[in-house]
């Protein structure tokens, strides 16, 4: 399970992650960013569904994740973003090609999109795991994938990648998610769960 004082590590891993799967922190001026949006907020408002990997360097990876899509997006604008949006000013007003990485992530905290029906309406739950390399093609993220649905209670489950990184999606089409006819930057990817 993530304990809270692994919260820093996995700040990091979303940012040596966060770049089509390899490391962001040359794009980013807060390195926090990332985290804010795909890590944190799981683990503290769905701990029971936040999992790390550790080795003996530390934590090396993490998964974390939601049964229900629409209700945590929706816990999200009551919980989460209200907070992170008196910390971060909303860039709506640049245009969005002239926006640096860290407005766009802050543009997210202040207009996060919704996953969309096509999605949720079948794949309701959702989860997002980053592995350092370090533990990258050694089957780690195999047993955590594993472990990680155990826990979960879903009749389905979806992830989200950017079609720039393939070896994401070659990893999550190995174990059985298939790729959603949604267009847009983001490869929807489901996988049932249960009949």
């Amino acid at each position: 399970p993530l304990a809270p004082a692994d919260l820093e590590a996995c700040y990091a891993i979303s940012l040596a992650t966060g770049f089509e799967g390899g490391d962001a922190s040359h794009l980013y001026r807060d390195p926090k960013l990332m985290g804010h949006l795909y890590v944190a907020p799981y683990a503290l408002l769905e701990p029971a569904l936040a999992l790390v990997v550790e080795d003996g360097d530390g934590v090396a990876g993490f998964a974390v994740g939601t049964t229900d899509t629409v209700v945590w997006e929706e816990r999200l604008e009551r919980e989460w973003w209200p907070t992170l949006r008196g910390s971060y000013a909303d860039p709506a007003e640049v245009p969005p090609e002239e926006r640096t990485p860290d407005q766009r992530r802050a543009f997210m905290i202040h207009h996060p999109a919704k996953t969309p029906s096509a999605v949720t309406a079948q794949y309701p739950a959702h989860l997002h795991m980053n592995l350092l390399p370090r533990t990258q093609r050694r089957g780690v993220g195999s047993r955590l994938l594993g472990a990680w649905l155990d826990k979960v209670d879903a009749p389905a489950v979806h992830v989200g990648v950017n079609r720039a990184n393939t070896g994401g999606m070659q990893f999550w089409a190995a174990r059985g998610f298939a790729a959603l006819p949604v267009p847009g930057r983001t490869l929807w990817m489901g996988r049932a769960l249960r009949a």
